[in-house]
């Protein structure tokens, strides 16, 4: 195997959270038109819409902002019943809570950790399935400088777990896929790493077992462990 050459990492739960989370937000704006929804009624409502909704709506592919709007119309008017005048103006709401740097909190470590690993000769970068104002978003969190490379599954039309978009990150990072680490929260989108030949460590604060994929605590063992790996491949 190779030497570990360049990092991705991914985004949404990994470096950042939201907070209040998702579907409290969504929540909280079905709640402002008369819905009686509470949060946890609402994270099964958008894991289900998720699920139903194709990858691609009439050539917009998943992440992007006209599939989202599908997304929210779902949710909110055929199935919660707001009245369909209201949706735009709900969508401009949600897109812009979402947009707003506010909305997020760092992962301790978060900015220390790309200037860790560029430190030690890596190339470091985000891989995620996020929408395409990912970029924007990273300067509005001061996060766009420490990276080397962006791929978000909303501007280039493949997601996570497809072997593709690991193929993309690693050409993006002009590395061959095996001298690739990505790490991730979920096991099984960031875990599928591994199917091109990269390396994959799972970042869970639980230290929840998934079955053979490295897994640490958060970013700052996430950090030692990197390091480990890059001076064993180095010796």
């Amino acid at each position: 195997m190779p030497p570990i050459q360049a990092i991705s990492l991914d985004f949404g739960g990994t470096l950042v959270f939201e907070r209040p989370s998702r579907a409290s937000i969504y929540a909280e704006a079905a709640r402002a038109r008369g819905c009686a929804v509470t949060d946890q009624a609402m994270e099964r409502l958008m894991g289900r819409v998720h699920q139903e909704l194709p990858q691609t709506i009439e050539g917009a592919f998943r992440y992007t902002d006209r599939w989202f709007r599908v997304f929210i119309q779902r949710i909110f008017h055929e199935l919660l019943e707001v009245p369909a005048p209201d949706l735009a103006s709900l969508e401009d709401e949600l897109f812009a809570r979402f947009d707003n740097p506010g909305t997020y909190r760092l992962h301790a470590g978060a900015a220390e950790l790309p200037e860790l690993l560029r430190e030690a000769g890596l190339r470091v970068g985000i891989g995620s399935n996020w929408s395409g104002h990912l970029p924007r978003l990273l300067v509005g969190l001061e996060l766009a400088e420490c990276f080397d490379f962006v791929v978000s599954s909303g501007l280039e039309g493949v997601e996570k777990p497809d072997p593709a978009f690991f193929e993309l990150v690693a050409e993006r990072a002009g590395v061959e896929p095996a001298a690739l680490l990505h790490a991730g929260d979920d096991a099984a989108f960031d875990g599928a790493a591994r199917g091109v030949g990269a390396r994959a460590i799972l970042v869970d604060g639980l230290l929840r077992t998934q079955g053979d994929l490295p897994v640490v605590r958060d970013l700052y063992e996430l950090g030692e462990e990197i390091l480990r790996l890059v001076a064993e491949d180095r010796t």
